[in-house]
Formats: structure tokens, C-alpha cells, sequence
């Protein structure tokens, strides 16, 4: 009985083996591709902040430049652009931004 119970147990071990190998590659080939869709996600949402938010500082730089009157509307919603960027970005990138604002409120009220 022994003698056929060795390769019996051998053929089962190694298909349990085999099987729990395939589950091993198989759940960290999900993780590995759920984790490259979340970094291209947030990629994708920053840059889009952040190009709102050039458009943005742009067009209040050139309207500070020609008008000594501040565009409050304008003004506010980069500011909110600003304060988006505090969730999702660097706090370097966001010190960047608040001096770009800060430039451009300087310029409004520049004689």
C-alpha cells in the first residue's frame, strides 16, 4: 500500500504546487496592473489641473498687465485650481502656484 500511496501523494502535492503557483502569478499580475491604472489615472488628473490651471494663470497675468482692475471672478476660481492642487499635488508644486498667484495679485495692484 505504500508503494502506491508515495507517488499518489507526490502527483497531488505537485499539482497543489502548481496550482497555488499559478494563483501566486496570476493575483500579483492583477495587483501590479491595478496599481500602473491608478498612477496613469492620477496622471492624467493632474495634468489636466494643472493645465486648467496655466490656462487660468495666463489669462489673469495678461488682464493684470493691461487693467489695474481685478477680476475677482477670475481670481477666485484659480485660487480654487490653487486649492486642488493641495489634495493631489507636492507641497513644492503648490508653493509654486500660490507664488504665481501672488505675482499676478502684485501686478493688479502695482501702481
Amino acid at each position: 500500500m505504500t508503494v502506491a500511496l508515495e507517488p499518489a501523494l507526490a502527483a497531488l502535492a505537485g499539482s497543489a504546487i502548481g496550482g497555488l503557483t499559478t494563483l501566486a502569478v496570476t493575483l500579483m499580475t492583477q495587483r501590479v496592473q491595478a496599481r500602473a491604472a491608478l498612477t496613469t489615472r492620477d496622471l492624467t488628473v493632474r495634468q489636466k489641473l494643472y493645465r486648467k490651471f496655466i490656462e487660468e494663470a495666463s489669462k489673469l497675468y495678461g488682464d493684470a498687465l493691461m487693467h489695474s482692475a481685478v477680476d475677482i471672478l477670475m481670481l477666485v476660481g484659480t485660487s480654487a485650481l490653487v486649492n486642488r492642487m493641495r489634495v493631489i499635488s507636492t507641497s513644492g508644486i503648490v508653493d509654486k502656484a500660490e507664488v504665481v498667484l501672488r505675482t499676478i495679485v502684485d501686478i493688479y495692484f502695482s501702481p
